[in-house]
């Protein structure tokens, strides 16, 4: 028994959808229209890929969930048009959402016609970027101790103590960078993401990434996602650039990624 698995949703457009592979493992995709809007899918044996079966396999084989998101997000990269100039606004799809027959699903486009639309609609011309900011503790604390003129006063007063007073005034040194650090971050955080934010037409912040995750060493601040208009996306890119140079030496490490799939805004 067979069943459409949905990618996304985008306008009705001439421009096919090439891949390497479907989420089947197959080299095909389907392109189901209604009106002017038109649904990126492919068949998929229900027998592998039922809720039952994909919830099974999400316990008990993480790889093929792994290969399978992969896939998933790839094919909906190329419906978008990625790497090309001509990007194609879509409406993402999560991981996951399979259709019975394809009139169940051509009856969810008539259903959704104008939400899809107006959401696509307000896509257009537009497109999704990540900017993301790691940060280094070391080189930050080593900022505040050269920089702070309570820290240095106190660093003074330790050469002439003892060792036993000195371990105490360290301690205090210590809180005072803390406080700072603190305080900076917060600071230097909102003012990245409020800077990008008045180049980009809507932004949001998004679930900070663990180590593990990210398979760096530096801890991430600030996961943001911008929606661009086209004709400012240069001079988003741009001030990405400068703000990537300003924060460096502080320990900071800037990074842009895009164009996505409208995830966060769609």
């Amino acid at each position: 028994m067979h069943g459409f698995y949905l990618y996304c949703i985008r306008p009705q457009t001439v421009k096919p959808v090439e891949i390497v592979k479907a989420i089947s493992g197959e080299e095909k995709v389907c392109v189901i229209s209604y009106d002017k809007i038109e649904a990126i899918v492919s068949e998929v044996d229900l027998n592998e890929f039922g809720s039952e079966e994909i919830q099974k396999k999400a316990a008990e084989d993480l790889n093929w969930i792994k290969e399978k998101a992969q896939t998933h997000e790839e094919v909906i990269e190329q419906a978008m048009g990625k790497g090309s100039s001509n990007i194609i606004p879509v409406i993402p799809m999560q991981f996951g959402v399979i259709f019975k027959s394809k009139e169940r699903l051509e009856e969810t486009l008539k259903d959704r016609y104008l939400n899809f639309k107006e959401t696509l609609e307000k896509l257009k011309g537009k497109q999704e970027w990540g900017v993301k900011v790691y940060f280094q503790d070391d080189i930050f604390r080593k900022n505040i101790e050269e920089k702070n003129k309570q820290v240095l006063s106190k660093k003074k007063e330790i050469e002439r103590l003892s060792q036993g007073i000195a371990f105490f005034v360290q301690k205090q040194i210590d809180e005072i960078v803390e406080q700072e650090k603190d305080k900076d971050l917060d600071r230097i955080i909102e003012e990245i993401y409020e800077n990008l934010g008045t180049l980009s037409f809507s932004q949001n912040k998004a679930k900070l990434l663990e180590k593990d995750f990210t398979g760096r060493t530096e801890e991430m601040i600030l996961n943001s996602f911008y929606l661009i208009e086209e004709p400012k996306l240069a001079q988003f890119q741009k001030r990405v650039e400068e703000l990537k140079e300003k924060y460096h030496t502080s320990g900071f490490e800037v990074e842009i990624t895009g164009p996505w799939p409208s995830y966060h805004f769609a």
